[in-house]
């Protein structure tokens, strides 16, 4: 039986996430529905984590078993022409038939997109979050350094959240600007239910002056869920790729 592991774009505003729910569209159940059609076979789509509602992927990892016998280089093919044009099979390789997408993931970056010009846009509305307000980039970026490390996360996780543990470690933060748009990247070894949107929101506070860029580390310690900012929409939200040991 082969083991074959898919990298996923997607534009989540179509979808209600990634995981698979009974009448509703989802990325996952798509995904599977198409390998059936090519394959004959129903099979278990296992991905790095799930994406919520409106979210977006450029690197997704998913992987599945099977005894397909299509060529590993026509698979991604075979399956773009059974997918909606919301979501494409970027590659697709054979790899160890011990390897998990979600656990042999060792880093995750995730990318929220912040439009901050006056007036927004209408073409990529659905793909970044407006907010008109001027931030201040290099204050955001002074603060998204007091994130990295091993923390407690609990005050950035929305209520519901089912990991047992809080404790998170991020590798790398960074907040820089292209053009009009704040851009935010977070790099950790996992991230907690809404913890890259509310990282996000916290943020956006630090920009405006709303919070200080050295009280970050004392809210991160309180774990009081009140002191950080706001859970930003979906829309802005993208998994931009996940690495393996190798």
């Amino acid at each position: 039986m082969r083991n074959i592991k898919l990298t996923i774009e997607y534009d989540g505003k179509d979808f209600n996430g990634w995981q698979k729910q009974p009448n509703k569209l989802n990325i996952q159940g798509e995904i599977e529905r198409a390998i059936k059609e090519i394959s004959g076979e129903k099979v278990e789509l296992i991905a790095s984590g799930r994406t919520d509602a409106g979210v977006h992927a450029l690197g997704q990892v998913a992987n599945f078993k099977t005894n397909i016998k299509i060529p590993i280089n026509k698979i991604p093919i075979a399956l773009n022409t059974k997918l909606k044009a919301s979501i494409r099979i970027l590659n697709a390789e054979e790899v160890d038939e011990r390897f998990h997408s979600r656990y042999n993931c060792k880093k995750k970056t995730y990318r929220y997109i912040i439009n901050n010009s006056e007036n927004g846009t209408a073409i990529y509305r659905n793909l970044e979050y407006h907010y008109p307000q001027k931030l201040n980039v290099e204050t955001m970026n002074e603060a998204a350094q007091s994130f990295v490390g091993e923390h407690d996360f609990k005050g950035f996780k929305a209520s519901g959240t089912s990991s047992k543990s809080s404790v998170r470690t991020i590798y790398s933060a960074k907040v820089f600007k292209e053009k009009e748009r704040v851009i935010i990247e977070l790099t950790g070894n996992g991230f907690l239910y809404n913890m890259v949107r509310i990282i996000a929101g916290t943020l956006i506070d630090v920009g405006i002056g709303k919070i200080e860029a050295k009280n970050i580390s004392n809210i991160i310690k309180s774990g009081d869920r009140k002191k950080a900012g706001k859970t930003l929409p979906p829309n802005g939200l993208y998994l931009v790729n996940v690495e393996y040991t190798k």
